[in-house]
């Protein structure tokens, strides 16, 4: 059975910095390492520092799996990421693949395209801040999607220009301790959720706040991650 259902979770946008942050440091793959050198930070920003942004320049390695359930379905996928050379590994049940993501090509794209699906549901804070061409708003005292509680509410809207499926658009629900509880997800900026599930199971890996499991109205679906690690570089 395919499982081409998985990448069609969320906006595959290429991983990067906002314009407004070029003062930030970033890594080999174009990650910024910190933002709290940038002035008039934003709701992105305190979500993603919420979250430990501020601890990922000294993260050297993160492995995680990437699991999905629907009914009685299940897939899942294993990566090691090292950000500060871009290098990736992904295991699946079929393959191990290598690659680097400063130098694409055409055998490599699918790989990664997968990889940075997976990677924006375990990071979506972070990529509040990493990815480029998106606008945003705010909303106060919005109803949740799933658990109808009143949240605050972030929409973001990618761009059409670039990344792997450009032009959708988000709400991120977060509460007071600008931690995520809910989202929607919007194909090309929709008016109707394509999919709304929870943000539940908060752990703190090393510094990096992760949401484990997300599940949708029905229970029918939940997505999860498991052997999650997160390797920070020793002091010298």
């Amino acid at each position: 059975m395919k499982y081409t259902y998985v990448l069609l979770l969320c906006a595959l946008t290429l991983s990067g910095c906002n314009n407004n942050q070029k003062s930030a440091n970033k890594n080999a793959d174009g990650i910024v390492l910190k933002t709290d050198s940038i002035q008039n930070i934003d709701i992105r920003h305190q979500i993603a520092n919420a979250n430990g942004l501020n601890s990922w320049n000294k993260v050297s390695e993160i492995a995680f799996t990437f699991n999905v359930d629907r009914g009685e379905n299940h897939f899942h996928r294993s990566w090691i990421w090292k950000p500060k050379t871009a290098t990736v590994t992904m295991i699946s049940a079929t393959d191990t693949i290598n690659y680097n993501r400063s130098q694409m090509d055409s055998l490599t794209q699918k790989t990664d395209a997968a990889f940075i699906n997976d990677k924006y549901w375990l990071l979506a804070p972070f990529q509040l801040v990493w990815d480029e061409g998106i606008t945003f708003s705010e909303k106060d005292n919005a109803v949740a999607p799933i658990s109808k509680d009143t949240l605050n509410q972030l929409t973001i809207v990618y761009g059409n220009d670039g990344g792997y499926t450009p032009g959708d658009s988000y709400d991120f629900f977060y509460d007071k301790n600008l931690k995520i509880r809910e989202w929607n997800y919007r194909k090309a900026n929709a008016e109707k959720p394509t999919m709304s599930t929870t943000w539940e199971d908060y752990e703190d890996f090393n510094g990096i706040e992760i949401a484990k499991t997300h599940k949708d109205s029905t229970d029918n679906f939940k997505l999860y991650f498991t052997n999650i690690s997160v390797e920070k570089e020793t002091a010298n």
